[in-house]
């Protein structure tokens, strides 16, 4: 069989592994930055131990039919994936947790580690044992782990009926992905083994463990961090950097989950099961609504003349604006909402850049001298003309939009760069300014070994918000989401540790009511689609998730409305 990889014609002899040809075609590297992690053939993802061509008799049918389907239709075409891809990162993560939850079970057989979230590079970790974990442990962990990744132990894939999957996890005492796999709506279950331990992380992995070389560990206050390559330099592990508003922030969404009794799939899913889902909304939108407040009163206390507000793409930043201003009149103030996007410079004057691309994430998007001028007026008392940005034809308008704060007037700011310092300048008093950043802060897991990325709740939240009002396909959503990506990871993590509060905008029973809107758009995604490997895997995620046909019991003004429809704050008023 002749297949081509990269470009590069091979013949694939019975048994060969995708992984045997691309070493023989002197693809493979010993650095991250180009090392091949697993294949791309006709839009899906495999791992480079599937074998294109088996011997007579030595045959695991799903997986290899799957595969020879994949390269037919494909027509013998394999791209590799590597680390720069966020499915190479993704493979790659999941091998790294291989080999720590290895090593876990190695020198601490009797303790429980959960994945709670990440922060930057970092995998927060969670350990529950007899004796709390200390420096000398995670020393310890760390060389068992160089130990295991030098060892280059195969990773060894092994399907299973469910029934035989839960009596592993049962025999084995992983409770947690027992509770899952009772939701699961297949007959089979994948795991990875090596020796006697058997764990899944819902997707493809690298072909063994030699692979993840790149990491650290990083002991945390009885559990610990494991750091995972530098985004700067893949090659090395990142910086542990201490973040201590995100890390309180999470912290105190895992304390709500704990009071919610949700902090799972599995709890989710009884939830929605037994009816307690309607409950569950209530507190969770009543907790919301304290935060809220709680920000208000920090505000008012700080007798701060202006709010800005950031966050990453689909975290609820108008939603949020104006629920603030709701608690801030409820304090005696009178809140002028007003949006940074109304500040874009006119699409006439935007220069592509050297590849013809327009970064609509950039800074230089955004007219800052014209906002520091009309900030610094505002704040002085002066009365000022506030611009609105039309769309339809690109360009900034004037409507005789007059502003001027009066005593008790407070200004709530909101946009993609309202925590970029070169929004402030120096004559303007830092100290009458509060920033806030707000982002989906998921929590909720699938299982203890398996977070749900707080990208891929957004990423859910903006397909059906894109889809519902703006008449956008899932296709051009998810085209865009990577460059989004690279637009937040420049201009909005760097600022928020510096934000004088976060509001986590995630609710733990939004899943369910997500899927019921996107997953018969997502069912519909072809496998020719350049998107369908994405959209593959988030079908497989949310197959776990039972949904909810609860939306008579989400509030008007909840964040959940921006994106499913709904909200209170986007009516408009009947005219007189």
């Amino acid at each position: 069989m002749q297949i081509t990889i990269d470009g590069h014609a091979i013949e694939a002899a019975a048994g060969d592994r995708l992984v045997d040809l691309v070493r023989r075609l002197g693809l493979d590297t010993d650095s991250l930055a180009t090392r091949p992690l697993a294949a791309d053939i006709a839009g899906e993802v495999f791992t480079l131990n599937y074998v294109p061509l088996r011997g007579v008799g030595n045959d695991d049918a799903p997986t290899t039919e799957r595969l020879r389907r994949a390269i037919a239709n494909g027509g013998g075409k394999v791209k590799l994936i590597r680390y720069d891809e966020a499915r190479g990162r993704a493979v790659y993560e999941r091998t790294l947790l291989f080999v720590f939850f290895l090593a876990m079970r190695s020198l601490f057989p009797n303790a429980t580690a959960r994945v709670n979230h990440a922060i930057g590079a970092g995998l927060d970790i969670e350990v529950t044992a007899d004796d709390p974990l200390t420096e000398e442990d995670v020393e310890r962990l760390r060389e068992k782990c160089r130990e295991i990744v030098d060892a280059d132990y195969p990773l060894e894939r092994q399907r299973l009926s469910i029934a035989n999957a839960i009596d592993l996890f049962e025999r084995d005492g992983q409770e947690d992905k027992v509770r899952l796999l009772i939701w699961r709506s297949f007959t089979y279950f994948d795991v990875y083994r090596h020796g006697d331990y058997a764990d899944y992380f819902y997707g493809e992995m690298c072909p063994s463990t030699g692979y993840a070389k790149v990491f650290d560990l990083q002991y945390r206050n009885g559990g610990l961090f494991l750091l995972r390559p530098s985004n700067r330099n893949v090659d090395i592990a990142t910086r542990y950097v201490y973040s201590p508003h995100i890390a309180a922030t999470f912290e105190e969404s895992e304390e709500w989950g704990q009071l919610m009794h949700c902090t799972t799939v599995a709890d989710l899913n009884g939830m929605v099961e037994s009816g307690r889902i309607r409950e569950l909304i209530r507190v969770n939108e009543a907790l919301h609504e304290r935060r809220f407040a709680e920000i208000a009163t920090m505000i008012f206390q700080r007798g701060a003349k202006a709010v800005l507000i950031a966050g990453p793409s689909s975290s609820g930043k108008t939603t949020s604006a104006n629920r603030l201003a709701t608690q801030l009149r409820v304090l005696g103030k009178s809140p002028i909402l007003l949006s940074l996007d109304d500040y874009y410079i006119d699409r006439k004057y935007v220069q592509p850049d050297e590849n013809g691309e327009i970064d609509f994430e950039h800074l230089n998007m955004i007219d800052v001298p014209q906002f520091n001028r009309d900030l610094e007026a505002l704040l002085k008392g002066e009365r000022v003309e506030i611009p609105s940005f039309d769309f339809a034809t690109g360009s900034r308008i004037y409507n005789k939009h007059f502003v001027q704060l009066k005593d008790d007037a407070i200004l709530i700011i909101e946009g993609l760069h309202a925590l970029n310092p070169a929004l402030l300048t120096p004559a303007i008093d830092k100290r009458r300014i509060f920033k806030l950043y707000v982002s989906a802060l998921t929590t909720i897991n699938l299982d203890n070994h398996n977070r749900i990325p707080t990208t891929d709740v957004r990423l859910l939240r903006r397909m059906v918000r894109d889809y519902l009002t703006r008449g956008s396909s899932i296709e051009r959503t998810l085209g865009m989401w990577e460059s989004v990506q690279r637009g937040e990871r420049r201009w909005i993590f760097p600022y928020q540790e510096g934000a004088d509060a976060i509001m986590n905008t995630a609710l733990v029973y939004e899943l369910c009511v997500l899927k019921k809107h996107i997953y018969p758009l997502l069912d519909k995604i072809a496998p020719d689609s350049p998107c369908y490997d994405e959209v593959h895997r988030i079908i497989k995620f949310l197959n776990y998730i039972r949904d909810a046909a609860v939306e008579d019991e989400i509030p008007p003004t909840s964040i959940l409305r921006e994106f499913v429809g709904g909200n209170a704050f986007y009516r408009k008023e009947p005219e007189k």
